[in-house]
């Protein structure tokens, strides 16, 4: 298979060594507005950011939820998810292939 080859003609699997045109995300791009929402309404539990698919931050909103300190920090978010582009918030939710 060529290295230009985005995956194989044959079965479709991607081509590992054409990374430049990989995605970077785990799994489908989320929305911002959809994680705006989600951090107002339902943030002091969490809910956002297992939307966003960071389970472990989950987690620890839900064992904090009794402080109202995730609250506080879940409103802050999405004030920020409604004031990011879609292009700033898009690079914040990839991660690092290696």
């Amino acid at each position: 298979m060529s290295a230009q080859a985005l995956a194989c003609p044959g079965c479709g699997h991607p081509n590992a060594a054409n990374s430049r045109n990989q995605s970077n995300y785990v799994g489908a791009p989320r929305s911002r507005v959809t994680a705006g929402i989600l951090a107002l309404f339902l943030g002091g539990l969490g809910i956002h950011k297992f939307y966003l698919g960071k389970s472990g931050a989950g987690i620890v909103y839900l064992l904090f939820c009794w402080t109202f300190v995730p609250e506080i920090i879940a409103f802050i978010e999405a004030i920020i998810y409604f004031t990011q582009s879609d292009e700033a918030f898009a690079a914040s939710q990839r991660v690092n292939v290696i």
